[in-house]
């Protein structure tokens, strides 16, 4: 047991980077965001909008995956989606580089646990369960919701077009499609208050 738990306790240590690995996010007032703090908002997502979703979710499953997911970051570190969006290299080079950390840190768990965290966390790559599914989307929900909190100087051109891309995450499910709508209607707020051309970056249906 104690050498088990010696495991875990290595494990923790490198998970302590996730509060410095820094995302490309900002805080509404005028901070960073840390990987650390968008993994909590996402569990704290899934806490709120569980009890309204279309299907039974396995809570402790849900809630399991988000907190491992972004784990890898602490080795990979975090890389923006608009950096791999148009880049099949790049999206690749961040797959193994993914795949490998995660590799590791089976390894050093080891036993069940590390296989456990493991699967855990390529159900969610993959996608292969409603659970995952769920995880995936508020993820990507809670990321869009941060940029509408951050003052819109710290957009990219690029964030504008992918403030309407959230369909494809969401629209397995009513509640988060409806979510979503509220997500995107905040960011088209904000878009016309600053004065950017909302038509030109929407996609025309």
């Amino acid at each position: 047991m104690e050498e088990t738990l010696k495991r875990i306790l290595e494990v923790l240590k490198l998970a302590e980077k996730l509060k410095y690995e820094l995302r490309h996010s900002w805080l509404s007032n005028g901070r960073q965001e840390s990987v650390a703090e968008h993994t909590w908002r996402v569990a704290l997502m899934a806490v709120f909008l569980e009890p309204y979703l279309d299907q039974k979710t396995d809570m402790a499953k849900l809630l399991k995956m988000i907190t491992i997911h972004d784990l890898v970051e602490a080795e990979a570190t975090d890389i923006p989606a608009f950096d791999t969006m148009d880049n099949e290299l790049a999206r690749k080079e961040k797959q193994e580089r993914e795949q490998q950390a995660i590799a590791n840190i089976r390894k050093s768990l080891g036993g069940d646990l590390g296989k456990d965290i493991q699967q855990l966390w390529l159900e969610f790559e993959n996608r292969s369960t409603y659970e995952a599914k769920v995880a995936n989307a508020l993820d990507k929900l809670e990321a869009q919701l941060q940029h509408n909190e951050a003052d819109i100087a710290t957009w990219l051109e690029v964030e504008y077009k992918m403030s309407f891309l959230l369909d494809q995450h969401t629209d397995f499910d009513q509640t988060l499609t409806t979510f979503r709508h509220l997500v995107e209607q905040e960011a088209e707020t904000k878009m016309t208050k600053a004065g950017v051309s909302v038509t030109s970056h929407k996609p025309v249906l």
